[in-house]
């Protein structure tokens, strides 16, 4: 008993060495459940070869980006989440316009702490919706170039990745996982609060703790259950909206509003404590029970969060697809596996010249 009840330290300090939503096997199955939810038929053929590969795409900005430069990684880090607080204001309110936000708020004081001063929104408020709208800006434009070009007409071109079928291909492929990613982050509660520990609440640790050690309990038939879960869902209303950041915004909505159920399942021994010492945050973790008594209290929570993402990432990827024109998928043959994409830098504001 008393090695579990380590495990919150343990989890705590994981999280605070680099923060992910719902870790590697979470988003996994966002992922390869999304492929089952796709309705364009041959979208649908095409990913149904490929569930591994779009679960692993899913989770390189939680793998291989945390292994770049720390400058260049700060950039990725920031857009894992969305923090209405420090902007005073609920999700729904939040402009979708970024650079405006960036315009509005900087050098304004953060709202959750009026001392302070706001001089990076992306640090301080995160940018989750509008990384998701840039994966799929790029997925559109890579199936754009696919379209008019010409299918490869034996095995040799089938396998040459400069051939601008294959590439246009294989760029959208991989733009649409890297998407998937963040509409999962959009869909774990702690990552659309400023209290993404819990320690607000005595709660902390629970993050980590959430996103590992109670997915860790599902068994062998999670994606099963997670499509399911999201089939039953009708006409939710973040996959009504006109464009990808308005259906963020709604998807955070809801996953804001699952908080008070989390931690109310979060079964607690004893409360976190966070105290101020000379302007240093001094952090002990809650102690919890174990995991299994969470999951048994949080499992219909957890796959209504799975759900979400995966319907929604799976209208995105049909919506991609037909904005890019439907290019052909059958004749894409290339082997080329997508271990570690290129990091992409955020377009949708201004990098200072020392990020760079």
């Amino acid at each position: 008993m008393k090695a579990l009840l380590l495990l919150p330290a343990l989890f705590t300090l994981v999280y605070s060495a680099g923060a992910s939503a719902w870790g590697g096997r979470g988003h996994n199955s966002i992922c390869e459940a999304a492929v089952h939810l796709v309705k364009n038929p041959e979208l649908r053929e095409f990913l149904s070869f490929k569930p591994h590969v779009m679960g692993h795409l899913c989770n390189v900005p939680d793998i291989h980006w945390k292994s770049i430069s720390a400058e260049t990684r700060k950039l990725g880090d920031t857009a894992h989440y969305i923090n209405a607080e420090k902007l005073g204001m609920k999700i729904a309110d939040i402009p979708t316009d970024y650079k405006k936000i960036v315009e509005e708020f900087t050098g304004k004081p953060n709202k959750e702490n009026t001392a302070k001063t706001m001089f990076s929104i992306p640090d301080e408020v995160g940018s989750s919706w509008w990384r998701a709208d840039q994966f799929y800006r790029l997925a559109v434009e890579a199936g754009k170039r696919a379209q008019p070009a010409a299918p490869p007409k034996d095995f040799k071109e089938e396998q040459n990745y400069d051939l601008p079928y294959n590439k246009g291909i294989y760029d959208m492929m991989v733009n649409m996982g890297l998407m998937g990613h963040f509409v999962g982050d959009n869909g774990q509660p702690f990552h659309c609060t400023s209290d993404h520990d819990g320690y607000a609440s005595g709660h902390g640790g629970i993050h980590a703790f959430y996103e590992e050690a109670v997915v860790a309990q599902f068994g062998g038939d999670l994606i099963g259950l997670i499509v399911k879960q999201a089939k039953a869902l009708k006409n939710p209303a973040f996959i009504t909206k006109s464009n990808v950041i308005e259906n963020m915004r709604v998807l955070s909505e809801l996953s804001y509003g699952d908080i008070k159920e989390v931690l109310k399942g979060d079964a607690l021994i004893k409360p976190s404590n966070l105290t101020i010492d000379k302007g240093m945050s001094l952090k002990t973790p809650a102690q919890r029970k174990p995991a299994d008594v969470a999951f048994k209290n949080l499992q219909k929570t957890m796959l209504k969060e799975f759900a979400r993402s995966s319907l929604l990432l799976a209208h995105l990827w049909d919506k991609a697809y037909e904005e890019a024109g439907q290019p052909a998928m059958k004749p894409y043959k290339s082997y080329l596996h997508p271990f570690t994409p290129d990091f992409v830098k955020p377009d949708y504001y201004v990098i200072p010249e020392s990020k760079n």
